[in-house]
């Protein structure tokens, strides 16, 4: 193993630095030292570059415990700004995001039953609008897209709805806007965007972010880092099988969760055309309406035991369209999903509602692009 430059060990311990800066409103110099454990020489070192780089930004004094009150840092939220893009069913959503995930400007593209290159063109068309505005810099864009998604490579290796088979998204986009991109699986996504912006995530923290709408995925954080598996699909779990004869599912396997909790399903199976159409008979008590929820959330629990057995992770998130049949839903989740797990394991298991809506993924699309290197974000990169 070779020993790392001096370069090398400096990039190192300035994203180290950086990170902390950000997990935090604001800390001082001696607090980031303490957390790093790096020397309060190199702290005060590469602080300094970070102010010149105009990224952090001195907000004032904190509370002295004995001696001169110390200085706090903060991220200049507003210096740098990163383009968020979600690849909604039946809508796209682009966003220019600061550095503390508030949305600047957005935009939205209604695309129906768009494929192929059609889909692609409206791709470009959100970033098109999104680049013209006068915010800057911007420094990258981040795409949360459905189906598997090589991330490492930034292709989008087979999505269904969108009709893309082996897409190289992330190197048409590298080329025609000239910035960094990062592609990612739309619920993965989410699950950043949840964990980062949507609640008291500590940095360390396991979580799993369930998407349910047309599709069904999830997202799994392990130690506050995605986790993505071998092959970028973990967490993939509308195609896995819950039903052996069940309906035909459009991946070409009999039986998938997505057959039975999704929207596309629940519509299907009610003969009905919208949400709100299906929302309002559930509401009203209609015993077709109530037996079809129902069965999809109490599959959509067994497969949520799955992972608790598999993963024993104790936070659980649910998202996405399937949220708005409210509680009745979530409980018949809740205790599908503890009848099917091993009650020592379940016992501690909290399930949520998220709190961002179709914002999670367009800001943990953003987001990722952060997670592991932030020299995109300085002005020599």
């Amino acid at each position: 193993m070779k020993k790392a430059t001096h370069q090398q060990t400096k990039k190192h311990n300035r994203d180290l630095v950086l990170r902390t800066i950000f997990a935090n409103e604001s800390i001082s110099r001696a607090e980031v030292a303490r957390v790093t454990n790096l020397t309060r020489a190199t702290v005060s070192e590469l602080v300094n570059d970070l102010l010149d780089e105009g990224l952090v930004v001195e907000t004032g004094r904190g509370e002295s415990i004995g001696g001169k009150s110390p200085i706090l840092l903060s991220v200049m939220a507003d210096s740098r700004y990163l383009i968020g893009v979600n690849l909604a069913q039946d809508k796209f959503t682009g966003a220019i995001v600061n550095l503390r995930g508030e949305i600047k400007e957005s935009v939205e593209i209604p695309v129906q039953d768009s494929n192929g290159e059609n889909a692609l063109e409206f791709v470009y068309q959100i970033i098109d609008q999104l680049v013209k505005k006068e915010i800057n810099p911007i420094v990258g864009i981040g795409v949360g897209a459905p189906g598997l998604i090589n991330t490492r490579e930034g292709v989008v290796v087979n999505a269904v709805n969108l009709d893309w088979q082996d897409l190289p998204l992330r190197q048409l986009l590298e080329k025609k806007y000239r910035l960094p991109v990062s592609v990612l699986n739309d619920s993965q996504a989410t699950a950043i965007g949840e964990f980062v912006y949507g609640g008291q995530h500590t940095r360390d923290q396991n979580l799993i972010v369930v998407n349910v709408k047309h599709g069904i995925g999830s997202g799994i954080l392990v130690n506050g880092r995605l986790f993505q598996g071998d092959g970028g699909g973990a967490g993939e779990i509308g195609h896995v099988v819950v039903q052996e004869k069940g309906e035909l599912c459009r991946c070409g396997k009999r039986g998938c969760l997505e057959t039975i909790s999704s929207t596309r399903a629940v519509l299907k199976n009610l003969n009905l055309v919208s949400l709100e159409a299906a929302q309002a008979a559930f509401e009203s008590g209609d015993a077709a309406a109530k037996k079809v929820v129902t069965n999809a959330a109490h599959y959509l629990g067994i497969s949520l035991a799955n992972l608790i057995g598999i993963l024993n992770i104790q936070q659980i998130v649910l998202v996405g369209d399937m949220t708005r049949f409210g509680a009745e839903w979530i409980e018949e989740v809740n205790t599908s999903m503890r009848n099917a797990a091993l009650e020592r394991m379940s016992e501690n298991t909290k399930l949520e509602l998220g709190t961002l809506d179709y914002r999670a993924c367009i800001l943990g699309a953003s987001a990722f692009l952060l997670l592991d290197d932030y020299s995109l974000l300085l002005k020599d990169h």
